[in-house]
């Protein structure tokens, strides 16, 4: 149980008053905070300004971030209920590490009714990591059919923002159900190069070496995001079969996707992927170095990991 501290009453007063700077000392005493803490800080929370509120939250995003061991889930979920959507939305994001089932009603509520499309994106995003415990076997079946029932209805629905219906089909990726990988190809048919890109996200979260055909020759497009995507698929799908065509990209012209194939290659691993890595370190640029030193190290771990 969280304690207290005994100054926390001036804590809050200080995070209301627009004249006082945010500061880390007193954002990190709202840590695991519960109980009459937390009773005190949502009775205030209202009379803060918008803005102000905004930086709070922000903030304490990023210093969990920072730290592991900060946890502001409590002052997360009560910003939820905020009146404002930038708030509402960088809540959910600060909420990502918690794979609570309860928070699984709380999203698909947002994602069915909130007013807001980022809000909305945001839920999508958010129902991602149930849907991967899901189809791990790590959720229970009475969550996870309301988690595959919730995107589902939302990838039936093309009404839906194209924002939110991207988001809900890269949540919904993971699910090995027919209907997610008719989804997958129809938003890989669309002219919108956003959707297809997000179909392409799709295909590694599916996991199904099906869809590395359309991965090796997307790997060729035109446009750099798309390799991104598709050299970052090849990656989830962990198939030998890609090592040479994301071998080329890492000799690509536009960094990231360079940087995203190396990774690639790290979650892959294999001889010929480690040969190629251990040249990489040879490179005069230095974000390909660091991206190659990064993929050997989780080569390594996976195989430390493999042998224990």
């Amino acid at each position: 149980m969280a304690i207290v501290p005994p100054n926390f009453e001036e804590i809050v007063r200080d995070l209301a008053n627009e004249e006082k700077a945010l500061a880390n000392t007193a954002l990190v005493d709202l840590t695991n905070l519960d109980g009459g803490g937390l009773s005190l800080l949502t009775q205030t929370w209202n009379n803060i300004s918008l803005e102000r509120r905004r930086k709070i939250v922000t903030r304490l995003v990023e210093l969990a971030e920072e730290n592991f061991e900060l946890n502001f889930d409590s002052i997360f979920k009560q910003a939820l209920k905020d009146q404002d959507a930038e708030v509402r939305a960088k809540a959910i994001e600060g909420l990502w590490e918690n794979e609570e089932p309860t928070m699984i009603t709380p999203y698909i509520k947002l994602l069915n009714e909130d007013s807001s499309e980022i809000v909305q994106a945001a839920a999508a995003r958010a129902l991602a990591k149930y849907a991967m415990l899901a189809e791990l076997k790590r959720l229970g079946s009475y969550s996870s059919g309301k988690v595959a029932q919730a995107l589902l209805a939302i990838l039936k629905d093309r009404s839906k923002p194209a924002e939110v219906w991207r988001r809900s089909l890269e949540a919904a990726a993971p699910l090995t159900l027919p209907e997610v990988k008719q989804a997958i190809q129809e938003a890989y048919s669309s002219p919108d190069v956003k959707t297809k890109n997000s179909a392409i996200y799709a295909m590694g979260k599916n996991c199904d070496s099906s869809w590395l055909p359309i991965l090796f020759k997307e790997m060729a497009s035109a446009n750099a995001d798309t390799r991104f995507e598709a050299a970052g698929a090849c990656g989830e799908i962990c198939d030998e079969e890609a090592v040479p065509h994301l071998i080329k990209l890492t000799q690509d012209k536009d960094p990231e996707v360079q940087e995203e194939a190396i990774l690639a290659l790290g979650k892959i691993g294999g001889a010929k992927a480690r040969a190629h890595l251990l040249k990489c370190l040879n490179s005069a640029d230095e974000n390909v170095v660091e991206a190659a030193e990064a993929a050997l190290k989780q080569i390594e771990a996976e195989s430390d990991s493999f042998i224990s």
